[in-house]
């Protein structure tokens, strides 16, 4: 079952005013970006985070879980639980970086 579109409405309005929120679709499901850093991955209208050192407090009880076949797994946020998402996200949007932009491939 894939993402739906109001789900993943629902995740950016959870996080609504921490920054610049935007998401993509990928495919079939959605990457939540907060200041062009690719932050919440969404997957059958579920909410993973890498598991990184700066969460180890905050998601210590958070259920595991891998996004799709072969992913590591993650950390699977409590979407509905603003304050926790606010932490999380707080938490991760200053050791993300910005992805770099790939070069475009030349037709031979």
């Amino acid at each position: 079952m894939a993402t739906n579109l109001d789900f993943i409405e629902y995740v950016c309005g959870q996080i609504n005013g921490i920054g610049v929120i935007r998401y993509k679709k990928m495919f079939g499901e959605y990457m939540v970006y907060v200041n062009d850093k690719p932050l919440l991955g969404v997957c059958n209208n579920t909410v993973y985070v890498k598991i990184l050192p700066c969460l180890d407090d905050l998601m210590s009880d958070a259920e595991k879980g891998c996004p799709y076949n072969g992913a590591k797994e993650h950390y699977i946020l409590d979407i509905d639980n603003r304050e926790l998402v606010f932490a999380v996200v707080s938490a991760l949007e200053p050791v993300i970086p910005v992805p770099k932009p790939r070069k475009k491939k030349v037709p031979k």
